[in-house]
């Protein structure tokens, strides 16, 4: 059993060599335009009256996809029945942007949407030629032109519009909707819940190989020596050494996975992490990179020192989270020996993926394509692009398919994080209880910008970015409630201990908590109901609507919080709220919740949630509020239970032990309302009704109990040591 060794500039130099897959640039295999301005790239109607549409944006369980048929029926007149989608397959859609940011709807979706009514105005005038008749007098629905009964499939199936899209192609007025706003319900659902569902982690290739990575025991340690005949008893697994990347593949899944467990290996030691115990010192003392004012209203630190004014101040912390995806990382790879590289993963960027590995490996970007199949878990940048890079680098080694499914240690060890935040709030409240200034100072995880650095390549030796991002974090830092004076300062950290990336609501989940938790004080303070403080301090009617609908659901009474009525022995009752207006220019979301909390144990359970939410246009009422339910389900998990651990060397939160999630015994009554704005575009719904939850969460514990939470996780433990 002879080991592959490749060094850097070898692996690097047989990337570029090849043919290339065909076609010119800009071009698919099939001839297909790949140009976003293009209607043709984006939809094709078949000569049987079926529809494809072709999207960069994917599907991650979120139902994007249905409302982005929804968007294009409406427009086209054509049943939903016949719609089938194409995601995120380099060489079949345009690049029209990856999924995050709540994106899919408010840009994927529009696009689409105008690509189809510019396809429309099209069809009508193809039909007014046919029918000589103006194009005024004639409509699509049901997939024919109306009247006359010419069917859509006869004026362009099969065939290319050759049309640019026209931004001024006017839509539907929302009296006519009869698809948009409609339950449709999501096709994915019946064979995820038969288990018939296809995820990359079932998927396979003829000729595949199985690989595994062998992790050092510290995150940058290096690889000094291999004992391969520490293995030599499993059959048929080759070794593949990388300078300090180790992997080993093997026909048979069992004897990779028995290989990398098995093979001994001697690395550096490692030991350059401040530890999970020392994590909130080192982010307030660690040095600064940048410091930026994002807003300075008035005067807030003179006003802070004001005569009269009752003045507070508190710390709030969130500790870096793992997407903890149920489904760890699986990609597969086929580097072929005449130069083209096929890539199957569950990345939300697939075209940015081939992209950054084409540069990184010296790939001409036509010779390499990046197919998305649905994973079980995501919500951000997981460990997906690292599998796929991992799966890559051993299928060039071997010089066949390989899959590379990342194991629980890896994916809780190694996936980048999602930030750890540090707020510093200080607020006054002036005679009347409004409030009179509002300071917030924030800390949050930094380094250098630019692309960040894969595991796999890093380990290899081969050069890549080395930056870090995990969204826009400095959002929502300041009260959307009425203040004079209000001064918010981000100060973004040099380095970060663990590796970043954006992590559902961003920078926003912790902020939230430490406005909407601070807003709880203040309210508290002035002795006032934390609904009519809240009311008091807002003019934009939709934020008052969601925040009375939200209360009148949860049977909200008017009272001053802690409650100071108990609901029996040993158990404590609270309930509380929080608002966003999500990245002041999205969603208006408010939450409220009842909790229960046992004296005895530290326990919370969580009775019930509601949710006012709004959004704009509802595309599917149905999908969103899945959605909105997810985010309340899974912040809720985030905000009782998880927090990456890790020591000097490693993570050491590696299993559902050591990083506990939600269980289905803990998750409460949930009841959403879905208030429609028709006449407003669409916004996005994967991440806003997140950034609420723990600050409810947090202002319910504190009514129950007198005691602010101010620290995430709320466990048991902590609960105890507060109460």
């Amino acid at each position: 059993m002879e080991p592959i060794l490749l060094s850097r500039r070898g692996l690097l130099v047989s990337f570029a060599l090849g043919a290339t897959f065909g076609g010119r640039p800009g071009m698919a295999q099939t001839g297909r335009s790949l140009d976003a301005n293009e209607v043709d790239s984006f939809l094709a109607i078949g000569g049987d009256g079926a529809v494809t549409i072709y999207t960069s944006k994917v599907d991650v369980g979120t139902g994007v996809a249905t409302a982005i048929c929804q968007m294009a029926a409406e427009e086209l007149g054509i049943p939903m029945a016949r719609f089938s989608v194409v995601q995120g397959d380099t060489a079949l859609t345009p690049d029209h942007g990856g999924t995050g940011g709540s994106s899919g709807v408010p840009r994927g979706g529009v696009h689409i949407r105008q690509a189809a009514a510019t396809a429309r105005e099209a069809l009508l005038n193809m039909a007014a030629e046919r029918l000589k008749r103006p194009a005024a007098e004639l409509t699509l629905a049901d997939g024919r032109v109306q009247p006359g009964g010419i069917t859509e499939a006869s004026l362009i199936g099969g065939k290319r519009l050759a049309l640019k899209i026209d931004p001024k192609a006017p839509l539907k007025e929302p009296a006519e909707y009869t698809v948009v706003g409609k339950p449709f319900l999501r096709p994915d659902v019946p064979a995820k819940c038969t288990g018939r569902q296809t995820y990359i982690q079932d998927f396979s290739v003829p000729g595949m190989l199985h690989g595994r990575v062998v992790r050092p025991p510290g995150l940058q340690a290096k690889l000094l020596s291999v004992d391969e005949s520490s293995i030599r008893g499993i059959p048929d697994v080759r070794v593949v050494r990388i300078e300090s990347f180790l992997g080993v593949v093997a026909k048979d899944e069992w004897a990779a996975i028995r290989a990398a467990r098995e093979l001994k290996a001697q690395w550096s030691d490692w030991r350059e992490l401040p530890g999970s115990d020392g994590l909130e010192r080192f982010v307030r003392e660690g040095e600064v990179g940048r410091e930026q004012t994002i807003v300075n209203r008035g005067d807030a630190a003179s006003a802070l020192q004001a005569n009269g004014a009752k003045q507070l101040s508190a710390t709030y912390y969130w500790p870096f989270q793992s997407h903890a995806s149920l489904g760890p990382s699986c990609a597969v790879a086929d580097v072929r020996e005449e130069g083209t590289t096929t890539i199957w993963t569950s990345s939300q960027g697939p075209h940015n993926l081939r992209k950054f590995l084409a540069k990184m490996f010296g790939i001409p970007a036509e010779k390499m394509r990046v197919v998305f199949v649905q994973g079980a878990g995501s919500y951000g940048r997981n460990g997906n692009d690292d599998a796929a890079a991992d799966a890559l680098l051993l299928s060039r080694a071997v010089k066949q398919p390989v899959r590379v499914q990342w194991m629980r240690e890896d994916e809780h060890g190694w996936d980048p994080k999602g930030p750890a935040q540090l707020l510093d709030v200080k607020g006054a409240l002036d005679a009347e209880g409004r409030i009179a200034a509002w300071q917030t100072e924030m800390w949050i995880p930094g380094g250098p910008s630019g692309a960040p650095a894969l595991v796999g390549p890093e380990a290899a030796g081969i050069p890549q970015g080395r930056g870090q991002s995990a969204g826009q974090m400095t959002q929502n830092g300041d009260p959307p409630y009425r203040a004079e004076h209000v001064r918010v300062l981000a100060r973004t950290l040099k380095d970060t201990p663990l590796r970043l990336s954006n992590l559902r609501a961003p920078g926003k989940i912790g902020n939230v908590f430490a406005v909407e938790s601070f807003t709880d004080e203040l309210a508290a303070a002035a002795g006032i109901d934390a609904l009519e403080f809240r009311l008091r301090g807002l003019s934009d009617a939709r934020a008052i609507a969601v925040l009375q609908k939200a209360a009148e659901m949860i049977g909200w009474q008017k009272r001053p919080s802690p409650n100071r009525e108990k609901a029996g022995t040993g158990m404590w009752f609270g309930r509380g709220m929080a608002y966003v207006h999500y990245k002041q220019a999205e969603n208006h979301v408010a939450i409220a919740m009842e909790v229960m909390v046992d004296r005895a144990n530290g326990k919370i359970v969580v009775r019930r949630v509601t949710c006012a939410h709004d959004c704009g246009l509802i595309v599917n009422p149905d999908g969103l509020r899945n959605q909105v339910e997810g985010n309340i389900l899974q912040t809720l998990s985030r905000t009782l239970h998880e927090e990456v651990q890790f020591d000097q060397s490693r993570v050491t939160s590696v299993d559902w032990a050591g990083y506990p999630i939600l269980r289905f015994n803990e998750a409460p009554a949930i009841e959403v309302a879905l208030i429609d704005k028709l006449e407003l575009p669409p916004l996005g719904a994967g991440e806003a009704a997140s950034a609420p939850v723990a600050a409810a969460l947090g202002n319910a514990v504190f009514d129950a109990t007198g005691v602010r939470l101010r620290k995430v996780p709320f466990t048991r433990e902590h609960v105890l040591a507060e109460v």
